[in-house]
């Protein structure tokens, strides 16, 4: 089942939503640090390599859920959630 665009969720579930939101961005800025830690770490030991451009592979990623994060955020000033 398709998850439902951020516009047609009702606003118990768009509560519930920014709840995990939080968790989301939380969870970008370690695994983006802990990836970066790896890089630099692969640099040292072998020079450049595959390890080296992991954080380029998830980057977009996080960007998608900053972006998805921001609508719902704009979404909850709409509705007066906030």
């Amino acid at each position: 089942m398709k998850e439902k665009e951020v516009f047609e969720l009702t606003d118990e579930e768009l509560l519930e939503k920014a709840k995990t939101s939080k968790q989301k961005n939380l969870f970008d800025a370690v695994l983006i640090g802990v990836l970066i830690g790896i890089s630099l770490y692969s640099i040292y030991t072998n020079g450049f390599g595959l390890l080296t451009f992991i954080p380029l592979i998830y980057i977009p990623i996080a960007v998608r859920n900053n972006a998805e994060i921001k609508e719902l955020k704009k979404l909850l000033k709409e509705r007066n959630l906030v």
